[in-house]
């Protein structure tokens, strides 16, 4: 790599990444008015399902094929077509799951039985999420964060074309069939990305039959990374989706109103986190070139820049952490009222604002976990942290202290993840 290529390349991600989020602004925006709140209420029911569907159909592939591809091991053919191989199993699996739970899924748990035509709909975008997620990985591992960035952008500007121009005719005919086509969009925008990434590809490579059979040993070093990191975003979920349950029980316990309790937990998660995360699309940006670069240096046990990258990583981090958290710290109400028309969750941020430089560490330090063969680390970490905040939060929620238990609770966490993802780092002088 030349000497100025991992800047560079956070660079152009950094800017990339930025302009595809206010892509995406206007795409929320566009859409939110054309399907009305009942549209938005529909489509927000079966987000989490959703998002937790895709964590499953792209398995961390990005991560893990970057960083094989990077050490150069293996030819990087047979890496793609192992991977395919084993994402078009993974897929077929999920869809009949998913198609067999559908009915169970909308009426059982979602309690909404026009879900179940969103549910199906989901089903047939994964195979298209998994492609672009191992084309993905393998320009990551490769250095290249140009067809990445541009793919993004097309896929957004996509996006907003069908928006305009094709949603308002549907939702016209039935709204049930908007929200099935917000998500079927889907797989128009990946097979964007999968266009976008043809044109960057090799030429005229000539592919012999023995590198389209799985390698096992390829599949194995795969999974031993994406199964951890799967895993620790699922754990995640799992602590997210238990987290207002726990909290309205013992919140009650205590004598608050399930109204406030509503309110507060709103103005929380929505606004407060939502702003205080809202840079993190920079730290992303980050950890895409840094799992690459860790694990080339590690599989060259050239610990000296692997160190140098790792620390430019945490001082981008650090920087970009404490000036947003500074800014959204002192000008927390013009934000929040220009951004929501509301100032709720002002007293959530001023005290969450200041500790929220360390939550920004989280997402290098996890990465260079990943990247030096240790994600089992990261999983274990993230278990442990979610038990030490669940726990936090029912002793905390009991103190009378209202949803400001939460908000020291995520705290606590935020401390416990990052002095053990140091402590788990053992990278030798």
């Amino acid at each position: 790599m030349k000497k100025d290529q991992f800047k560079v390349s956070i660079l152009i991600l950094l800017l990339g990444g930025f302009i595809v989020k206010i892509l995406g602004f206007i795409v929320k925006i566009i859409y939110t008015r054309i399907i009305g709140i009942t549209g938005v209420s529909l489509y927000t029911i079966v987000t989490p399902t959703y998002s937790l569907l895709i964590t499953l159909a792209s398995f961390a592939l990005p991560i893990s094929i970057s960083k094989l591809i990077s050490e150069k091991k293996y030819d990087s053919k047979k890496i793609i077509f192992s991977t395919s191989f084993l994402m078009i199993f993974l897929n077929i699996i999920f869809i009949i799951l998913i198609i067999f739970l559908a009915p169970w899924i909308s009426n059982t748990l979602l309690k909404n039985q026009e879900s179940y035509y969103l549910l199906i709909a989901m089903a047939f975008t994964l195979p298209f999420i998994s492609i672009t997620s191992i084309l993905k990985g393998y320009f990551l591992g490769k250095m290249n964060v140009i067809p990445n960035t541009i793919s993004n952008i097309f896929e957004q500007i996509v996006r907003i074309m069908f928006l305009l121009f094709i949603l308002p005719i549907i939702v016209k005919k039935s709204l049930l069939l908007g929200v099935i086509s917000l998500i079927l969009l889907n797989i128009i925008s990946e097979i964007t990305s999968i266009i976008v990434f043809s044109f960057y590809l090799p030429k005229n490579r000539i592919i012999h039959k023995n590198e389209l059979i799985p390698n096992k040993i390829i599949l194995r070093n795969v999974l031993d990374t994406s199964i951890p990191s799967v895993s620790s975003r699922f754990i995640g979920n799992i602590g997210f989706f238990l987290e207002p349950i726990i909290l309205t029980h013992f919140l009650l316990i205590s004598g608050y109103s399930n109204e406030y309790i509503l309110r507060e937990y709103a103005a929380y998660n929505a606004y407060a986190l939502g702003l205080l995360t809202l840079p993190s699309f920079f730290i992303a940006a980050i950890c895409q070139i840094l799992v690459p670069e860790i694990s080339k240096y590690n599989s060259q046990k050239n610990q000296k820049m692997l160190k140098r990258r790792l620390k430019q990583a945490l001082f981008y981090s650090f920087i970009i952490g404490l000036s947003s958290s500074l800014i959204i710290l002192v000008f927390r109400n013009q934000i929040l009222y220009a951004l929501y028309k509301t100032t709720l969750g002002s007293d959530y941020i001023f005290i969450l604002a200041p500790f929220f430089v360390l939550f920004y560490l989280e997402a290098p330090l996890i990465s260079t976990l990943q990247a030096i063969g240790n994600a089992k680390a990261s999983m274990k970490i993230t278990f442990y942290g979610e038990i030490v905040k669940l726990c936090s939060l029912i002793i905390l929620s009991l103190c009378k202290i209202g949803l400001f238990s939460l908000v020291i609770a995520e705290i606590i966490n935020i401390f416990f993840v990052v002095i053990l993802d140091f402590k788990n780092l053992n990278i030798k002088n």
